[in-house]
């Protein structure tokens, strides 16, 4: 039961973050495409919007009640209540990705066939100064949990004589290892050694995101200001709150290794419940908190006759971004919360799937 909770929660979750995607975002972005301020409220456009969520919201509604009334009334196991819960997921978001589509081609389409934008003189706006206002959290707090990490790796060295002859390497939806490794050299840090590799991969997301450039509006340009800084600042508390999460959660698990008996299956069961609570309370908090900033809602416009810069062209499909003449590594998504990969960038794809690889492989040789 304890999955299907966990599933019907997620699933949840991912289903309202994508039912209102369109309006986590600025209103100058539409399905991906670049529109100017005074098509910002065009009919079509607000219509698709509310046919998007809508759409997203009934099939969500239904699917939801499908999957309670089937986890309630059938007797099957937790695996396969978060295997269909996992699959529901991904069916949801296959369905969002093709009316994304569709309405990403048919703004693009209004707005060739209407030339929004072809009478404004198209202004890009640099101010050096903003960074002085930058308010996101310095490298320290993602180095700590690192030496955290270092430590905990010294420490299972030091006791392990003590470690069983079997190793947990993954923990099931009760909290309780479900797949365990021979003891090794190796298999005894590949849990602390995952952690690391992800931790660094956050210092690594930081440190890019923290150097990519602020794009500032030039027809709301204070705004886009604020917009922009309070976006750097609470993706930096949101990955903070990630990493301190993950770390305090693998340091129980491995500490419960070193120690068999360390704490009781009803409190790692809490601990994974809570862990989970957290995760959602602070990611519905960061979008919320995103969405609140917004972009100068209204026609609140600071100069007329003007608009932004169109890079329509550096993104595929207004998902895939690959700008070569844009130093930034992370640059805000064209649809949904949070960044994206310059994939024009070598050192994003190192940043990104060099981690994920070596997570592989130590799962693997572990």
């Amino acid at each position: 039961m304890n999955g299907f909770i966990f599933s019907l929660v997620m699933f949840g979750l991912i289903g309202l973050l994508q039912a209102f995607a369109p309006y986590w975002i600025k209103e100058t972005i539409v399905f991906g495409v670049t529109v100017p301020d005074q098509k910002a409220n065009h009919p079509v456009v607000k219509t698709s919007k509310r046919t998007y969520t809508l759409t997203i919201l009934v099939i969500l509604s239904i699917t939801m009640l499908g999957y309670i009334l089937w986890g309630t009334i059938s007797s099957v196991n937790d695996e396969w209540l978060i295997f269909v819960g996992v699959v529901l997921q991904f069916i949801l978001i296959g369905i969002s990705m093709v009316l994304y589509f569709i309405m990403h081609n048919k703004i693009t389409k209004l707005k060739k066939v209407e030339k929004w934008g072809a009478e404004l003189k198209q202004v890009k706006v640099t101010d050096w100064s903003v960074r002085a206002r930058d308010e996101m959290l310095p490298m320290s707090y993602f180095l700590l949990p690192v030496f955290v990490v270092v430590g905990l790796i010294i420490y299972t060295y030091v006791q392990y004589p003590l470690l069983p002859e079997k190793i947990p390497m993954h923990w099931g939806p009760n909290g309780q290892p479900d797949d365990f490794a021979d003891k090794n050299r190796f298999s005894v840090i590949a849990l602390p050694l995952i952690l690391l590799t992800m931790q660094i991969m956050f210092v690594g997301i930081i440190e890019l995101t923290r150097r990519s450039g602020i794009k500032i509006s030039a027809t709301r340009t204070e705004q886009s200001i604020r917009q922009q800084l309070g976006m750097r600042k609470y993706s930096s508390w949101f990955m903070f709150l990630m990493t301190m999460l993950i770390t305090i959660l693998f340091s129980f698990l491995q500490l419960m290794t070193i120690h068999s008996g360390l704490i009781s299956e009803k409190v790692m069961l809490g601990m994974f419940l809570g862990f989970l609570f957290i995760t959602i309370a602070g990611s519905i908090a960061f979008a919320v908190k995103l969405s609140s900033l917004g972009d100068a809602r209204g026609n609140n416009y600071s100069a007329s006759g003007i608009t932004d810069i169109d890079e329509d062209q550096y993104w595929i499909g207004g998902l895939i971004y690959f700008n070569r003449n844009d130093p930034s590594v992370f640059v805000e998504k064209r649809f949904g919360v949070g960044w994206t990969i310059n994939m024009a960038r070598p050192i994003a794809h190192v940043c990104i799937f060099g981690p994920i690889l070596l997570i592989i492989l130590i799962s693997i040789f572990a």
